[in-house]
Protein backbone atom coordinates (compact mmCIF):
# COMPACT_ATOMS: atom_id res chain seq x y z
CA UNK A 1 0.00 0.00 0.00
CA UNK A 2 2.80 2.40 0.92
CA UNK A 3 4.57 1.78 -2.38
CA UNK A 4 1.38 2.41 -4.35
CA UNK A 5 0.66 5.60 -2.43
CA UNK A 6 4.18 6.84 -3.05
CA UNK A 7 3.95 6.10 -6.78
CA UNK A 8 0.61 7.89 -7.03
CA UNK A 9 2.09 10.97 -5.39
CA UNK A 10 5.08 10.93 -7.74
CA UNK A 11 2.87 10.68 -10.80
CA UNK A 12 0.67 13.51 -9.56
CA UNK A 13 3.67 15.76 -9.13
CA UNK A 14 5.03 14.87 -12.57
CA UNK A 15 1.78 15.51 -14.41
CA UNK A 16 1.76 19.08 -13.18
CA UNK A 17 4.93 19.58 -15.18
CA UNK A 18 3.64 18.12 -18.47
CA UNK A 19 2.83 21.52 -19.96
CA UNK A 20 6.28 22.82 -19.00
CA UNK A 21 7.98 19.76 -20.47
CA UNK A 22 5.98 19.88 -23.70
CA UNK A 23 6.61 23.57 -24.39
CA UNK A 24 10.30 23.28 -23.52
CA UNK A 25 10.64 20.47 -26.04
CA UNK A 26 8.71 22.50 -28.61
CA UNK A 27 11.15 25.38 -28.16
CA UNK A 28 14.12 23.04 -28.58
CA UNK A 29 13.05 20.81 -31.46
CA UNK A 30 9.79 22.17 -32.83
CA UNK A 31 6.21 21.10 -32.10
CA UNK A 32 5.89 18.86 -35.15
CA UNK A 33 8.93 16.83 -34.11
CA UNK A 34 7.90 16.54 -30.47
CA UNK A 35 6.15 13.25 -29.80
CA UNK A 36 4.01 12.16 -26.88
CA UNK A 37 6.79 9.72 -26.00
CA UNK A 38 9.24 12.64 -25.82
CA UNK A 39 6.87 14.56 -23.55
CA UNK A 40 6.24 11.59 -21.28
CA UNK A 41 9.97 10.99 -20.85
CA UNK A 42 10.66 14.67 -20.13
CA UNK A 43 7.88 14.73 -17.52
CA UNK A 44 9.02 11.48 -15.89
CA UNK A 45 5.89 9.57 -16.89
CA UNK A 46 5.07 6.43 -18.76
CA UNK A 47 3.05 6.82 -21.94
CA UNK A 48 0.10 5.22 -20.14
CA UNK A 49 0.32 7.81 -17.35
CA UNK A 50 0.49 10.64 -19.89
CA UNK A 51 -2.42 9.25 -21.91
CA UNK A 52 -4.70 9.27 -18.88
CA UNK A 53 -4.13 12.99 -18.52
CA UNK A 54 -3.46 14.14 -22.08
CA UNK A 55 -4.42 11.71 -24.87
CA UNK A 56 -3.13 14.10 -27.56
CA UNK A 57 -0.71 16.99 -27.87
CA UNK A 58 -3.59 19.38 -28.46
CA UNK A 59 -4.93 18.42 -25.02
CA UNK A 60 -1.71 19.78 -23.51
CA UNK A 61 -2.20 23.06 -25.34
CA UNK A 62 -5.81 23.12 -24.13
CA UNK A 63 -4.56 22.76 -20.55
CA UNK A 64 -2.25 25.73 -21.05
CA UNK A 65 -5.20 27.70 -22.38
CA UNK A 66 -7.23 26.77 -19.28
CA UNK A 67 -4.42 28.06 -17.07
CA UNK A 68 -4.41 31.30 -19.04
CA UNK A 69 -8.19 31.53 -18.60
CA UNK A 70 -7.73 31.11 -14.85
CA UNK A 71 -5.21 33.96 -14.87
CA UNK A 72 -7.79 36.16 -16.60
CA UNK A 73 -10.41 35.22 -14.01
CA UNK A 74 -8.03 36.22 -11.22
CA UNK A 75 -7.32 39.58 -12.89
CA UNK A 76 -10.95 40.57 -13.45
CA UNK A 77 -11.74 44.10 -12.29
CA UNK A 78 -14.93 45.48 -10.81
CA UNK A 79 -18.11 46.66 -12.49
CA UNK A 80 -17.00 50.24 -11.81
CA UNK A 81 -14.03 49.93 -14.19
CA UNK A 82 -14.48 50.88 -17.88
CA UNK A 83 -14.94 47.95 -20.25
CA UNK A 84 -11.78 48.81 -22.16
CA UNK A 85 -9.69 48.84 -18.97
CA UNK A 86 -11.12 45.50 -17.86
CA UNK A 87 -10.42 43.89 -21.24
CA UNK A 88 -6.88 45.26 -21.16
CA UNK A 89 -6.29 43.86 -17.67
CA UNK A 90 -7.54 40.35 -18.36
CA UNK A 91 -5.75 40.02 -21.70
CA UNK A 92 -2.47 41.25 -20.23
CA UNK A 93 -2.90 38.71 -17.42
CA UNK A 94 -3.13 36.10 -20.17
CA UNK A 95 0.09 37.33 -21.76
CA UNK A 96 1.80 37.29 -18.34
CA UNK A 97 0.82 33.67 -17.75
CA UNK A 98 1.96 32.60 -21.23
CA UNK A 99 5.23 34.52 -21.16
CA UNK A 100 7.41 31.64 -19.83
CA UNK A 101 6.14 29.50 -22.71
CA UNK A 102 6.69 32.06 -25.46
CA UNK A 103 9.54 30.29 -27.24
CA UNK A 104 7.63 27.04 -27.32
CA UNK A 105 4.43 28.73 -28.45
CA UNK A 106 6.30 30.46 -31.25
CA UNK A 107 7.25 27.03 -32.60
CA UNK A 108 3.73 25.69 -32.04
CA UNK A 109 2.28 28.54 -34.08
CA UNK A 110 4.84 28.04 -36.84
CA UNK A 111 4.40 24.26 -37.04
CA UNK A 112 0.64 24.24 -36.63
CA UNK A 113 0.28 26.08 -39.92
CA UNK A 114 1.03 22.69 -41.50
CA UNK A 115 -1.63 20.90 -39.41
CA UNK A 116 -5.19 22.16 -40.11
CA UNK A 117 -6.62 20.06 -37.26
CA UNK A 118 -4.29 21.72 -34.77
CA UNK A 119 -5.18 25.16 -36.13
CA UNK A 120 -8.92 24.45 -35.84
CA UNK A 121 -8.54 23.09 -32.31
CA UNK A 122 -6.53 26.12 -31.26
CA UNK A 123 -9.06 28.47 -32.83
CA UNK A 124 -11.95 26.88 -30.95
CA UNK A 125 -10.08 27.13 -27.66
CA UNK A 126 -9.15 30.75 -28.29
CA UNK A 127 -12.76 31.60 -29.16
CA UNK A 128 -13.90 30.29 -25.79
CA UNK A 129 -11.15 32.21 -24.02
CA UNK A 130 -12.06 35.48 -25.74
CA UNK A 131 -15.68 34.85 -24.76
CA UNK A 132 -14.55 34.62 -21.15
CA UNK A 133 -12.56 37.85 -21.54
CA UNK A 134 -15.66 39.66 -22.76
CA UNK A 135 -17.84 38.28 -19.98
CA UNK A 136 -15.24 39.27 -17.40
CA UNK A 137 -15.37 42.79 -18.80
CA UNK A 138 -19.14 42.85 -18.38
CA UNK A 139 -19.97 42.27 -22.05
CA UNK A 140 -22.18 39.47 -23.33
CA UNK A 141 -20.46 36.93 -25.57
CA UNK A 142 -23.71 35.10 -26.39
CA UNK A 143 -25.74 35.06 -29.59
CA UNK A 144 -24.92 36.58 -32.98
CA UNK A 145 -23.82 39.87 -31.42
CA UNK A 146 -21.55 37.99 -29.02
CA UNK A 147 -20.00 36.10 -31.92
CA UNK A 148 -19.20 39.37 -33.66
CA UNK A 149 -17.68 40.72 -30.46
CA UNK A 150 -15.50 37.62 -30.09
CA UNK A 151 -14.32 37.97 -33.69
CA UNK A 152 -13.59 41.65 -33.20
CA UNK A 153 -11.66 41.01 -30.01
CA UNK A 154 -9.88 38.16 -31.76
CA UNK A 155 -8.50 40.58 -34.35
CA UNK A 156 -7.24 42.89 -31.61
CA UNK A 157 -5.73 39.99 -29.68
CA UNK A 158 -4.07 38.43 -32.73
CA UNK A 159 -2.47 41.77 -33.58
CA UNK A 160 -1.11 42.05 -30.03
CA UNK A 161 0.15 38.44 -30.13
CA UNK A 162 2.32 39.25 -33.16
CA UNK A 163 4.06 41.94 -31.12
CA UNK A 164 4.20 39.81 -27.95
CA UNK A 165 6.03 36.98 -29.72
CA UNK A 166 9.04 39.25 -30.26
CA UNK A 167 8.63 41.64 -27.31
CA UNK A 168 11.76 41.23 -25.19
CA UNK A 169 11.09 44.27 -22.99
CA UNK A 170 11.02 43.59 -19.27
CA UNK A 171 7.56 45.07 -18.77
CA UNK A 172 6.13 43.94 -22.13
CA UNK A 173 5.70 47.62 -22.93
CA UNK A 174 5.42 47.06 -26.69
CA UNK A 175 2.69 44.47 -26.18
CA UNK A 176 0.79 46.70 -23.79
CA UNK A 177 0.97 49.62 -26.20
CA UNK A 178 -0.28 47.55 -29.15
CA UNK A 179 -3.10 45.99 -27.12
CA UNK A 180 -4.20 49.34 -25.73
CA UNK A 181 -4.08 50.88 -29.20
CA UNK A 182 -6.11 48.03 -30.67
CA UNK A 183 -8.78 48.25 -27.98
CA UNK A 184 -8.88 52.00 -28.46
CA UNK A 185 -9.44 51.70 -32.21
CA UNK A 186 -12.19 49.15 -31.65
CA UNK A 187 -13.85 51.40 -29.10
CA UNK A 188 -13.64 54.46 -31.37
CA UNK A 189 -14.55 52.94 -34.73
CA UNK A 190 -17.05 50.29 -33.73
CA UNK A 191 -18.33 50.21 -30.18
CA UNK A 192 -18.74 46.46 -30.40
CA UNK A 193 -18.05 45.81 -26.71
CA UNK A 194 -20.59 48.27 -25.41
CA UNK A 195 -23.57 46.88 -23.56
CA UNK A 196 -25.96 49.15 -21.64
CA UNK A 197 -26.06 48.04 -18.04
CA UNK A 198 -29.31 47.50 -16.25
CA UNK A 199 -29.75 49.75 -13.28
CA UNK A 200 -31.73 48.91 -10.18
CA UNK A 201 -34.42 51.40 -11.27
CA UNK A 202 -34.78 50.07 -14.83
CA UNK A 203 -34.99 46.51 -13.58
CA UNK A 204 -38.05 47.30 -11.43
Amino acid sequence: MAAKAKRKSTVGEATRDVVDAALELAAQQGWRHTTLADIAAAAGLTLADLYRQYPAKNAILAELSRRADAAMLAAAGTDDDPVRDRLFAVLMARFDLLRPYREGLRRVIRDSALDPCAVLAGGASLGRSLGWALELAGVSADGPAGLLRRKGLGLVYADAVRIWLTDESEDMGKTMARLDSGLGRAETLVNWFHRPRKTAESAT
